[in-house]
């Protein structure tokens, strides 16, 4: 198991305007490397973001500026999965890159608010802060530093593995999910983006999904699909399951895959899909020549 923590501060409340950057990676539980950077935004610095980290424009004079450290901050995260509390430093980050016209290497991102939000109940709608967190799991720390909380933020996604017995790749899946852990199948309604290529279709899916449910019906609707959750006479597409496509016919079938078979004999025009190929649909109707 492997991971890298990353958090950063910054000089007024432009995003892009990083004055500090700390990393942390944890190697099978335990803290193998760390580094931090103090870092000229090129910026001025704000009052308000100095009281919070205590970071001055004095502090960061002749210190490297961004462009010169992002090739080692590349390396560092580079082959792991990477850990922020909130979205914050993952949105700091991707505009500091785009500012200085950097690629974006485009890294597996792991929440760690939101695996404290899922690991501990007294969690879920309050005090998921990481002070606050840190402060349940026993683990002590100066706030506001870029280092120190890069390895907290780390500690709290180790904490909940111990806690729940949910391994990193687990937690990477569970996030993605609701707070109670349910699926929430049917809460996929969508009305079709109407300038989507697929506008006037009605689409439902049924069984198992690689992707979360409301991932993928947010991608119909996107495309122009309107998405039902039961399938109708309105009914136009039916996405199914990979696995649940190679079924053999009859009652092995979900009740919406046989009741979309009963209607289709009956003269109803409906476009059964597997997962697959309802990738590929997205892909080709959202396609443009810019992707080339």
């Amino acid at each position: 198991m492997q991971f890298v923590a990353i958090d950063v501060e910054t000089a007024n409340a432009d995003l892009a305007s990083i004055c500090q950057v700390g990393v942390a990676k944890f190697v099978d539980g335990v803290l193998a490397a760390e580094r931090s950077w103090l870092v000229d935004p090129q910026d001025y610095f704000d009052p308000i973001n100095v009281d919070i980290h205590g970071i001055t424009a004095r502090a960061v004079k002749g210190q490297p500026t961004f462009p010169e450290i992002a090739p080692a901050i590349v390396d560092f995260l580079a082959s792991a999965v990477c850990v922020s509390h909130t979205h914050f430093d993952r949105a700091s980050l991707t505009r500091a890159f785009g500012r200085h016209s950097l690629p974006w290497p485009g890294f597996a991102w792991l929440d760690s608010a939101r695996v404290a939000r899922r690991a501990w109940p007294d969690c879920a709608h309050q005090g998921y802060g990481l002070a606050k967190v840190c402060e349940r799991i026993g683990y002590a720390f100066r706030h506001h530093d870029a280092l120190e909380d890069a390895k907290a933020c780390g500690n709290v996604v180790l904490a909940a593995i111990r806690d729940t017995g949910i391994s990193l790749d687990g937690w990477q899946q569970r996030v993605r999910l609701p707070l109670d852990g349910r699926t929430a199948t049917d809460a996929v309604e969508r009305d079709g983006n109407p300038d989507g290529d697929l506008f006037g279709e009605v689409l439902v899916f049924t069984g198992a999904l690689e992707m979360p449910r409301r991932e993928a019906a947010d991608m119909a609707a996107q495309i122009g699909c309107t998405v039902d959750a039961n399938v109708t006479k309105k009914t136009t597409m039916l996405v199914v399951g990979d696995q649940d496509a190679r079924k053999l016919a009859g009652h092995a079938l979900s009740s919406k895959h046989r009741k979309a078979e009963q209607l289709i004999a009956g003269g109803q025009a409906i476009r059964i899909l597997t997962e697959s190929d309802f990738n590929e649909v997205v892909r080709l109707a959202t396609y443009t020549p810019a992707q080339m």
